[in-house]
This record gives C-alpha cells, sequence and structure tokens, in this order.
C-alpha cells in the first residue's frame, strides 16, 4: 500500500514537470473519474509541483491521497484562470473546493406583512412582502433590538390573530396594544410599525426627533404619564444607539473580509460598514485544500456576485493577490473595488474584531463536530481497526512519592468530554516512587471496574510517557483480556511509543493527529498536577492549623474541608470562624493569625483552586 502511494507521488512529480510554464487550471479527478479539485495558477507547473514536493501540512495530505489523474486547461493570462476556476467551480461543485453552501448567515429581524405586522428575528428569507433587517454584528445584538422593540413599541406577539372578546396577558403588562379585541385602530399600530423600522434601519435621528416632539405635545397636553412614557422611550433609543452600534463617521461602503483556518477548515466573516454604521456580519463555514490565497480567491469571486455586489472598497486579513480579484469584480460585475490590507488604526480594529469572530468559530466548529479528520490521521498512522471515536489518557503526579495520584481524562470525537474525567489515588506503592506501578493500578482500576459495569471502553488508551508506560499499561490490559490499542506519548520530541515497537512513530509537528493527543496529553496533566497540588497544600494545612492550641486532627480536618484552603482561613473574620469552625473566639483569632504567618496572603488562593473535579473529574473508588 505505500510503495503504490510513494510510485503515485513520483508520477505525479513527473507529470507536474511536464506541465507549461503558464497560466491555467488545473482539475484533479479521484479514482471514479470525479472532479475533486479546481485551481488556478499564474505557472502551471511551478503550481502543480508544489504538491509533491517538500513537507506538506495534514490537509493537503489528504488532498493528494484522494488523486487519480491530473489535467489542465492554458488561459491567455492568470485573469482567465480566475474566470475559468470560478465556472468551474460553480458547475461541478468539487468536493474540496470553496462551497458557500455549507455557510451560515447570522439571523436578520422580519417584519411581516400582515394587516397588523409582528416583528421576530428568523433565519429565513421568505418572499411575501415582508421587510426584512440585518443580519446583525452578533447574536446578542439582535437579542437586545427584539427587547428594546418589545418594551417600548409594543406589537402583537400571536402567531395567528383571531378575534377575541378580552385581550391576553400581554396587553395587561403594556406588551401588546391588543388588536385581536379591538383596542387598537391600524393606523395607530402602523404608526408603532414605522417607529419600529426606523430604529432598525438606523434612522435614530429622526425616531428621536419624532418621540420628542410627541413628548412636548403629550406634556402641554397634561398627559402627563404619557409624556413620561415617550422621554424614557426617547432616552432608551439615545442610549441604545451609543451602546450597540459601531460607528466611525466615514459615509463610505466597505466590507472588511476575514478568515481563520485549522486544518482543512476555514471560516470566512465579512462585516459591512455602511454610512459609517456596522450594518450587518455574514459568516460561512467551508473545507479548502488548496493554499489559503486560492481559498479567498474562490470565497470573494462566490460572496460577491449580481444579487451582492462589492461596495468601493473591501479590506482582507492578509495580502493577496489583489489585482486579479478587481478585475473580475470590474468586468463581471461593473463594479471598481480596492482590495486592502487595513492601514489605519480604525481599520485595523474592525478587522481585529472580524478576525476574532472567524476564529471564535472555528472553537465552535470543533467543540461541534470533533475533530473527524484528525482521528481518521490517527486511526491510520497507528494502525488502529477503526476511528479511535473515544481516546482516554492517564497521566502520574507524586512529589517524592507523597500523595500520588493518576487522572483519567476522556476526550470524544477528539474533545473534551468532561463528565467521564476521573482521578485515582494510588495506594498500592506505599511511598514507593514508581511511575510504571501507578500506571498499572489505575489501568487496572478504571477496566476492571468498566469490564464489572460492561460500560462502553475506550478506542485508544494513551499513556504520558514512554515505552516503558506504554508496556506497563498494555501489559494490564493483556491480563483483563482486553484488547484496547495503547499508545504513550512522550513529552521531549512529542513521539508516539506502541508496545512491542522497537522505534516509534514520529509525526510531523502540524498534524492534526498529533495535535490531539498533545491536548489530551495536557489536559491529563493538568488534572493530575492539580490534585497532587491540593493535597499537598491540605497537608500543609493540617499542620498549621494542627499548631494552634486546642485544635487537634480531627478539628483541623473539619475546618480545611469548611473552608478549602489556609488562604479562605486567613480571609474570613474572626466571628465567622468562630461561628463556622465551632471554636472559641480566641482559637479563631489565632488560627487566622497562623494562617496569615504561613505565608498565604489572602486572595493568593481559594477554595477548589486546583481541584479537578471542579473541571468534572471524580475519583475513581473500585
Amino acid at each position: 500500500m505505500g510503495e503504490n502511494k510513494a510510485q503515485r507521488i513520483v508520477e505525479f512529480r513527473k507529470l507536474a514537470r511536464t506541465a507549461p510554464e503558464s497560466p491555467g487550471v488545473y482539475i484533479m479527478k479521484d479514482a471514479d473519474g470525479s472532479i475533486i479539485y479546481v485551481g488556478k495558477a499564474k505557472v502551471l507547473r511551478n503550481r502543480l509541483s508544489s504538491y509533491f514536493s517538500g513537507r506538506k501540512d495534514a490537509k493537503t495530505r489528504l488532498l493528494v491521497s484522494r488523486i487519480a489523474s491530473i489535467e489542465w486547461i492554458l488561459t491567455p493570462t492568470d485573469y482567465e484562470a480566475l474566470l475559468l476556476e470560478n465556472e468551474f467551480i460553480k458547475k461541478h461543485a468539487p468536493k474540496y473546493n470553496i462551497n458557500l453552501k455549507d455557510g451560515k448567515t447570522y439571523p436578520a429581524i422580519r417584519v411581516t406583512n400582515e394587516e397588523f405586522p409582528r416583528v421576530f428575528r428568523t433565519r429565513r428569507v421568505i418572499d411575501d412582502g415582508s421587510r426584512y433587517y440585518g443580519p446583525f454584528p452578533s447574536a446578542e445584538t439582535i437579542d437586545a433590538y427584539i427587547d428594546l422593540i418589545r418594551r417600548l413599541f409594543p406589537l402583537r406577539r400571536c402567531f395567528r390573530l383571531r378575534k377575541r372578546s378580552s385581550p391576553c396577558m400581554y396587553y395587561h403588562i403594556g406588551r401588546c396594544p391588543a388588536p385581536c379585541s379591538g383596542h387598537v385602530a391600524r393606523g395607530e399600530y402602523m404608526e408603532t410599525v414605522e417607529a419600529v423600522e426606523e430604529l432598525l434601519s438606523g434612522k435614530t435621528d429622526e425616531l428621536l426627533t419624532r418621540l420628542r416632539t410627541e413628548m412636548d405635545g403629550a406634556a402641554a397636553g397634561l398627559r402627563f404619564e404619557k409624556a413620561a412614557e415617550l422621554r424614557d422611550a426617547a432616552a432608551a433609543v439615545d442610549t441604545f444607539r451609543g451602546a450597540n452600534s459601531v460607528i466611525d463617521f466615514d459615509p463610505e461602503s466597505r466590507d472588511y473580509a476575514a478568515w481563520a483556518v485549522e486544518g482543512s477548515m476555514i471560516t470566512f466573516v465579512v462585516f459591512s460598514m455602511r454610512q459609517g454604521r456596522l450594518s450587518g456580519r455574514d459568516l460561512f463555514r467551508s473545507r479548502a485544500f488548496g493554499t489559503e490565497e486560492e481559498a479567498v480567491h474562490q470565497f470573494l469571486t462566490s460572496y460577491y456576485d449580481g444579487t451582492r455586489l462589492p461596495p468601493p472598497r473591501v479590506f482582507v486579513a492578509a495580502p493577496i493577490e489583489a489585482n486579479v480579484v478587481a478585475r473580475y469584480f470590474l468586468r463581471e460585475l461593473g463594479t471598481e473595488t480596492a482590495l486592502l490590507v487595513p492601514d489605519e488604526r480604525r481599520h485595523e480594529a474592525a478587522m481585529a474584531m472580524a478576525i476574532q469572530n472567524a476564529r471564535e468559530d472555528i472553537l465552535k466548529r470543533r467543540r461541534e463536530t470533533g475533530d473527524a479528520e484528525a482521528l481518521e490521521e490517527l486511526g491510520k498512522v497507528l494502525g488502529l481497526p477503526g476511528i479511535p471515536v473515544r481516546i482516554e489518557g492517564f497521566d502520574i503526579a507524586q512529589l517524592s512519592g507523597k500523595h500520588t495520584v493518576a487522572s483519567l481524562v476522556s476526550f470524544l470525537n477528539g474533545v473534551p468530554d468532561r463528565k467521564n474525567y476521573r482521578y485515582f489515588k494510588i495506594r498500592s506503592l506505599d511511598g514507593a516512587i514508581d511511575d510504571f506501578g501507578s500506571i498499572r493500578e489505575a489501568v487496572g482500576r478504571r477496566y476492571l471496574r468498566l469490564l464489572n459495569e460492561e460500560a462502553e471502553l475506550p478506542d485508544l488508551v494513551m499513556v504520558d510517557g514512554g515505552i516503558g508506560q506504554a508496556n506497563a499499561a498494555r501489559g494490564v490490559l493483556d491480563d483483563l483480556e482486553l484488547d484496547i490499542p495503547v499508545v504513550g506519548l512522550a513529552k521531549e520530541n512529542e513521539e508516539l511509543w506502541l508496545p512491542g515497537r522497537k522505534d516509534p512513530v514520529v509525526l510531523p509537528k502540524d498534524s492534526i493527529g498529533l495535535r490531539v493527543l498533545v491536548a489530551l496529553r495536557d489536559e491529563t496533566h493538568r488534572v493530575a498536577t492539580g490534585l497532587n497540588q491540593r493535597l499537598r497544600g491540605k497537608e500543609v494545612g493540617f499542620g498549621v492549623l494542627e499548631s494552634v492550641k486546642g485544635i487537634g486532627a480531627a478539628k483541623a480536618a473539619r475546618i480545611m474541608q469548611t473552608f478549602g484552603s489556609l488562604a479562605a482561613v486567613a480571609e474570613a473574620e474572626p466571628a465567622y470562624l468562630e461561628k463556622a469552625a465551632g471554636v472559641s473566639r480566641e482559637a479563631a483569632d489565632a488560627l487566622k493569625e497562623a494562617a496569615l504567618e504561613a505565608g498565604l496572603k489572602p486572595g493568593a488562593v481559594r477554595a477548589g483552586d486546583g481541584n479537578p473535579a471542579s473541571a468534572g473529574a471524580r475519583e475513581e473508588l473500585s
């Protein structure tokens, strides 16, 4: 299998050297003859050769592994190559090209086309005459708008308007004018709808002017309650406008396009500035298997089309070959657009916000979907029978043989599954320093219990360490007759050690499979070290408390259980300490003084610090 792969790479490398040194489009197909990737190049020979020379990142290796044949089409210029690439992507929707169908647009606010319109948030756009406002900069912003509208401009909220003899609860609390029971005329109701639309369209100056005029009229007519309502509404709109709008007083329309990449995952975010305000944000999720610049070009030429024209300036998060995209906008869409990297503070601030949103979405995608590609790669390099959906990792922590503990951290689909964290207080060593023995005890206790409970077993066990730790775990699993694969991850060079293997498996530093194991190893270390430190801190605390006259071992343990740390004892007021610890005032003063003298300043350490149970871990007692 490996020889066939290597031979295929050699053949593709030869093919690439025969490609012309001219612009064009290259087409990659899989074994079934389906187009899986289309790319453009200024120099076809150079671009194709780059796929098959040197060390590649994980996503490029995945794409290359799927290629069965390569074709190319020559074009007079790189601009024509961009046009042709765009046409092929639209026509064939190749698996590994940018696909905006996978994108997600943030919700908008809909004002329905009804006799008495409703206002609510939605992701669906229906062509029935309804009016839509947004998308908004964040989900929090849209919720704030909806809340403000419902407080200041009450409209009906029922899905279907039916005649009623008496209004519902919303009328009685001032949140609905009750058109269902004839308490409001349509003309008056539509005036409220108009106010809502002024707020949503950013015409707050006009809205404030009207509200204040009505307020003055109500006051002149001695309708002071109504005047107070209008005054509060105007103040709320004014405050809200300042708090929730991104304003820079530059009326020129412009967009900020940012992206974040991790493996083959890529997220694009576009912030739209119109009339000096942030008017909307679009977010699209996709996969990218070519270069980052190729992905950006494909996104821009797909995002902007006949229905969404680019503004005069589009700021991008990193330098790209902008001329070819600008020509595309001019010739195909009829707009003269400059693609720029931010060079002023205000543009840099807007771009930083867009980049942060893109990065946050990448993290969210990993939490939601796991890391299937990384697990697939891990399964292959370790020779596992399948994808390691659940991986459990162990680490040992001790100090001079004291308070030896083992942590167990569980990852599901490549992300932490905290409800399945566990820890073990090692009992079998009697103070001896023996990492292998600690691993054997923790692994044995864990999987003997799962066997007895007939519970789900992991697909892979990882231990923090080298071949010795891996063999120790393997031996225990063999004794239990469990065929669970084991790997050791050594810290120094991130080498993977498999039981029975003479040499380690060494993955590239950018390997997405290695990244999952390193994250698991780091988490096991955090949990184990945190528990060990907590136990050591309690031991120190017991001694300090027992040094106070009248405080024995049992009383000290009870105080530590109540307060959690010496720092908490030092922070406590003597009167509270007296009552909570069940001691005299004199003893409470002495306890506080002893805790302070121990060198733990108030606020330095709090109850629960370093406790893995706070992250979802609990002790395995089996």
